[in-house]
């Protein structure tokens, strides 16, 4: 006979001397699985092939997004995901949902309310990074994404650790065309080479500005020192793509709505959808190449 498995629902409650603390409300199952591979700073993991039959067409992909950002988790809003909360059953806890497949894990959905903040120094943020990747019951997925703060702090560290024997397949690192921008991501890319973390590829944000009437293009954050491209160019770094500047994309992630989905022929679109496929194909060549490894 079927029976639902119980649930017990999980969140931060205040406590005496700070303004956040941690509390279980029933003690976790046996530790699930770690994911197969995760990532590092600002976003990208975890891959298993996924095959389809002759003649059929392929499953989904099954994607995983891990929010990292302790002290900031903006992915319950960007992904349309506010006031969910995270249910704990005998499997572990399990992900918060947007579709079938893409499940969502983040610190937000354990604030009693999104204002709240969460004061935390780094032993209490690696125990959290920890407990996501060792208590989160994902199931099967084809990727991990992790998504990072900014900068090189607790966070990636920690992930890169939890995750060495993961095989992470790389980092996206973001920017913008600003050399105060720059500055922060040539010490991402640092990081990266002295934790030996390879690196997917730049994405320059808020690359221009195309007009959505005469198409012409205008540079609202000029790249006085040639932007990211330049940048790569000389830390032998892929430049995975530039995506320009809409107000969409904003409204869209106020909204938790897919901005791929609202606006499809948008040219930032189509700069996403190739970043994607670029993203794609590293993962793709970095797994067979481990696969072939494996078998020597």
């Amino acid at each position: 006979m079927w029976r639902r498995r119980p649930e017990v629902r999980l969140r931060l409650v205040p406590a005496a001397g700070e303004v956040l603390e941690w509390k279980r409300f029933r003690r976790t199952a046996p530790e699930p699985a770690v994911p197969r591979r995760a990532e590092g700073p600002r976003v990208r993991d975890a891959r298993t092939s996924v095959c389809a039959p002759p003649g059929q067409a392929p499953p989904p992909t099954r994607v995983a997004l891990l929010d990292i950002d302790i002290c900031g988790p903006s992915i319950p809003k960007m992904m349309g995901l506010e006031g969910e909360q995270v249910h704990q059953s005998g499997s572990g806890w399990s992900p918060v949902y947007v579709e079938e497949n893409l499940g969502v894990m983040s610190v937000g959905f354990l604030l009693g309310s999104p204002d709240d903040a969460v004061i935390w120094r780094g032993p209490k943020k690696n125990g959290m990074i920890k407990q996501f990747l060792r208590d989160v019951d994902w199931g099967e997925i084809d990727y991990l994404i992790v998504d990072t703060p900014p900068g090189t702090s607790d966070e990636h560290l920690s992930i890169v650790q939890y995750l060495s024997a993961a095989h992470i397949d790389g980092a996206v690192i973001i920017t913008t065309p600003q050399e105060v921008s720059l500055q922060d991501v040539r010490k991402e890319i640092n990081f990266c080479h002295k934790v030996k973390l390879p690196i997917i590829g730049v994405v320059e944000n808020m690359s221009g500005f195309i007009c959505p009437k005469c198409k012409n293009e205008s540079q609202i954050f000029p790249p006085t020192t040639g932007g990211a491209e330049v940048m790569c160019q000389d830390l032998k770094v892929p430049l995975l793509g530039k995506v320009p500047l809409d107000p969409q994309i904003g409204k869209s992630c106020d909204n938790g709505q897919s901005f791929l989905t609202e606006v499809p022929d948008s040219p930032a679109t189509l700069a996403y959808r190739d970043i994607i496929q670029r993203i794609q194909d590293f993962c793709g060549l970095h797994s067979s190449k481990e696969e072939k490894l494996i078998s020597c």
